[in-house]
């Protein structure tokens, strides 16, 4: 595990403190450093399943990935510097069986991952790319979230709340609701709570009617750069009242004197991808890195990969 900081300018989900909550003792990031300076760096969680070595994303982590020090010069010499500095990286990186990252949109060129065998898959999310003005997003949003916003207004209020046990009843019973597990466990989540509290970069809003009936939650964590919807829960009974609606709004509105962007966070869902796009985001496309061998496939599941 390495203790060295990472580059303000990188995301929430590549701080040492961050990597520390969400995979204890499990973390480690690869570094190019020339002169005292970091040029590229790349954070990674790796655990042994079946005696093999497992790169693999963590519970409520969006991307890992590279990043890579803005380059000076042409942009032919930009991207021969690029190749260089993710050749050096994916050197760097331990042995490996299996490995699955997801890397942030904002990492364009994934071709020296597949020159050394790596497959790539597009995956889509959304993000509002200025959000100093929540009038103006108001305005670009599609006419039925915005009345959905105005539905809730009538029915519920915002609430913010420190109690994290909230948040993670509402979204287990999402899950349970859909007859499915939940994506993280409690001693996860908990433990990612903790770390983002500390570190004052999360809130958790609630949207309650005024008989006290909780509608919906979302949990927003935010950096420098953007804000990201992490998790939300709505109860199944309140579902038509618009609350989800309400509280993206409201978190958008929070985030605006907070950091520059929103994120999404996507999805491949299409309904949850409909609600989202409502919102007036620009879809951005990011790649899902993998590469593995038949042996490994053929003995570990695809859940157990990632679980």
């Amino acid at each position: 595990m390495s203790s060295n900081s990472m580059s303000e300018n990188t995301c929430i989900f590549h701080q040492p403190w961050w990597l520390e909550a969400v995979a204890p003792g499990h973390w480690n990031i690869v570094k190019v450093e020339k002169g005292g300076q970091v040029f590229a760096s790349m954070p990674y969680i790796i655990k042994k399943k079946f005696g093999m070595n497992l790169i693999t994303m963590p519970p409520l982590t969006q991307t890992l990935g590279p990043w890579i020090k803005p380059l000076p010069g042409k942009y032919s010499t930009q991207l021969s510097k690029e190749k260089e500095l993710l050749n050096e990286l994916i050197d760097k990186l331990p042995k490996f069986h299996f490995f699955r990252q997801r890397f942030h949109y904002s990492q364009k060129n994934w071709l020296p991952f597949y020159w050394n065998g790596f497959k790539q898959t597009t995956r889509y999310t959304y993000v509002l790319e200025d959000i100093s003005n929540p009038d103006k997003i108001w305005d670009n949003m599609q006419g039925n979230i915005r009345r959905e916003i105005k539905k809730a207004s009538d029915v519920v209020h915002l609430e913010v709340t420190d109690d994290p046990n909230v948040m993670w009843d509402l979204w287990n019973l999402n899950f349970e609701h859909k007859g499915q597990e939940v994506q993280t466990n409690y001693e996860d989540f908990i433990r990612i709570d903790n770390a983002c509290a500390e570190h004052n970069a999360r809130k958790i809003f609630l949207a309650k009617d005024k008989h006290g009936n909780l509608h919906s939650a979302m949990y927003l964590i935010w950096d420098e750069q953007s804000a990201y919807y992490l998790i939300g829960g709505a109860n199944p009974e309140y579902r038509t009242s618009g609350a989800a609606s309400f509280l993206m709004y409201e978190a958008i509105k929070f985030a605006s004197d907070k950091t520059k962007r929103f994120d999404f966070e996507g999805s491949m869902i299409e309904s949850v991808e409909r609600f989202f796009r409502g919102f007036g985001g620009v879809q951005t496309p990011y790649f899902e890195i993998t590469k593995s061998n038949f042996l490994t496939q053929s003995l570990i599941s695809a859940k157990e990969l990632v679980g």
